[in-house]
């Protein structure tokens, strides 16, 4: 495992990340990721605080959706982002997903198409190109990176399509420098993730090698086994709870679902989680995410890489997050 990421969303203090940022890059990690999923904090604000403490690590959203940002704003976003830290960041995107996109006034039809043309046009407009298009869902009209003081260069910023459905994974393979494979799957989930990505990358010209895998993992790790697997039981039950995508590729049954979704309101509270934590089985978190001591945790990991991941990115459920990348670092 030479290669090896930290993902971090909302369960730390904002400034304890810019923490955990540096503390990562001094152990050899390659890159520091920032989920933005529910309604709780967006990536763009603490990746920015992650390039600016920092100076070699990448930076990456894990991810961001493709429906709430226009096309000229994601691009000079990220423009702005590769102005604070030349060629360390990464565009992480995604379709999102229901019921939350709609609750919020989005229509996820035709996510494949939208994908395509967000990818497309953002990376004609980082290319430093004038665009007019005319798609389903972009239309612009002569439009650049309006770049006067500053680099007018072409941007390098790898996209990466965060894919999970069949369909979306053999597109990403065609049109993206990566796919962001999904956490809360078991290691032979990426047999089939794999095969997609080839078949749309032949479509390209291209070979899978050509692809990036970095895949987020769920990974709690503390010296004693149990209180690992309980602090990953808090955090399953709201991702199958809420995310149903997820819940279908873990191949979770419906039963355990129903039962906590029964528990929880959303949002959650810590007391409906401790409730519902004891529907989630010992051994569903031990096939679907890294969990227990540190030797366990590392054994895990290197199924998902043994197994087509290139970059694991470890999501800390909770517990000890310096013990986590001790654990991983120094290993580039």
């Amino acid at each position: 495992m030479n290669r090896v990421a930290l993902y971090l969303q909302d369960s730390h203090d904002l400034r304890d990340g810019l923490q955990y940022a540096q503390y990562a890059e001094a152990k050899g990690f390659e890159a520091v990721w920032q989920a933005e999923s529910r309604l709780v904090r967006d990536a763009i604000v603490p990746m920015a605080a992650y390039a600016a403490v920092t100076e070699k690590i990448k930076v990456g959203s894990g991810v961001i959706n493709n429906w709430t940002r226009n096309i000229g704003l994601l691009a000079a976003t990220y423009l702005t982002l590769d102005d604070l830290a030349p060629n360390r960041i990464i565009c992480g995107i995604g379709a999102w997903w229901d019921p939350l996109a709609k609750n919020v006034g989005i229509d996820r039809k035709k996510p494949l198409t939208a994908m395509r043309e967000t990818v497309l046009i953002m990376r004609r407009l980082l290319n430093m190109e004038r665009v007019t298009f005319d798609g389903e869902f972009i239309h612009v009209s002569g439009i650049e990176l309006d770049v006067v003081h500053g680099r007018r260069e072409p941007r390098n910023v790898p996209i990466m399509i965060g894919a999970t459905g069949d369909q979306m994974m053999e597109m990403t393979g065609e049109i993206a420098d990566g796919a962001v494979m999904n956490y809360c799957v078991p290691p032979e989930y990426n047999d089939r993730a794999l095969e997609l990505l080839e078949k749309g990358a032949k479509k390209a010209g291209r070979t899978l090698n050509e692809i990036d895998r970095p895949q987020l993992i769920v990974c709690s790790v503390d010296e004693d086994h149990d209180k690992a697997i309980e602090t990953t039981k808090m955090l399953l039950c709201q991702y199958l709870a809420q995310q149903p995508h997820i819940a279908k590729a873990s191949g979770v049954s419906d039963e355990v679902v129903h039962q906590i979704q029964a528990t929880l309101g959303w949002p959650a509270t810590k007391e409906q989680i401790n409730q519902a934590k004891h529907f989630v089985p010992d051994e569903l978190v031990m096939k679907i995410t890294a969990s227990g001591t540190p030797a366990e945790a590392r054994a895990k990991v290197a199924e998902y890489t043994k197994r087509g991941c290139t970059c694991p990115i470890l999501y800390p459920a909770g517990g000890n997050v310096r013990l986590l990348i001790d654990t991983f670092g120094n290993q580039a």
